[in-house]
């Protein structure tokens, strides 16, 4: 019985938004915001499907169906971008400075602690990507020949990292500049810290917007730049 119920594309989609917006009632209920409703319904998610033993593939038949609209979303931060185009203008050598120091302090940081902890060379592959929305950290990881399911864990626990820590970490360092918040979101954190970033405003939406697709183009350059040298 509970496998013909779990076996439908109507499960996946029901316990995803169910469990969402059930966290997301609870911080608005509690005014917590520490209760960060993607982090705490994606564990929630891992250990229903593992305690009740339901298939995972049971799981994917429905949240594919909301993982498909990740292409249309991100095509929809285009619009904070155009409307703060001439601030973007204005700014354009501080962004793209930020966002080349971000994405070269992200590859010196995996390759640097991979080899601290000793790990081996396929996962230091797999986690290179970590930093870049998912369709072109999968392109990324399959043309270093990594492990895809290894870089898509990477890149949505960077995101939910960078998206969950951000404002503790703005109200510490003292970060008050709407484009340096935009900036450090999407350069880090991409989509899951643009989404972050809208919710500060419309600036840092914009420039998280831009980070995502400046980083994501960035990484593909310095990934095939490492292969041509042969060192991956």
């Amino acid at each position: 019985m509970t496998e013909t119920l779990t076996n439908t594309h109507l499960f996946g989609i029901l316990l995803t938004l169910g469990l969402y917006y059930g966290c997301l009632w609870l911080r608005k209920r509690l005014q917590k915001n520490y209760i960060n409703p993607l982090l705490i319904s994606a564990f929630l998610i891992i250990i229903i499907l593992t305690q009740v033993q339901i298939p995972y593939e049971h799981y994917t038949k429905g949240a594919n169906f909301i993982h498909a609209f990740l292409g249309p979303v991100t095509v929809v931060l285009a619009l904070p971008l155009y409307r703060q185009r001439k601030l973007l203008v204005q700014h354009k050598f501080s962004i793209l400075g930020g966002i080349f120091s971000g994405v070269a302090a992200s590859f010196i940081s995996v390759i640097v602690l991979c080899r601290v902890f000793h790990l081996n060379e396929i996962l230091e592959r797999s986690l290179i990507p970590h930093s870049v929305t998912t369709p072109i950290g999968i392109a990324v990881s399959n043309s270093l020949e990594a492990i895809e399911g290894i870089t898509v864990i990477s890149i949505i626990i960077t995101g939910l990292l960078g998206a969950s820590i951000a404002k503790i970490l703005y109200r510490i360092l003292r970060i008050t500049h709407p484009i340096a918040k935009g900036l450090t979101l999407g350069t880090s954190a991409h989509v899951l810290g643009t989404t972050k970033a809208i919710e500060m405003g419309e600036t840092e939406g914009a420039v998280s917007s831009l980070a995502i697709g400046v980083a994501a183009i960035t990484t593909v350059i310095m990934v095939t730049v490492l292969q041509v040298w042969g060192l991956y």
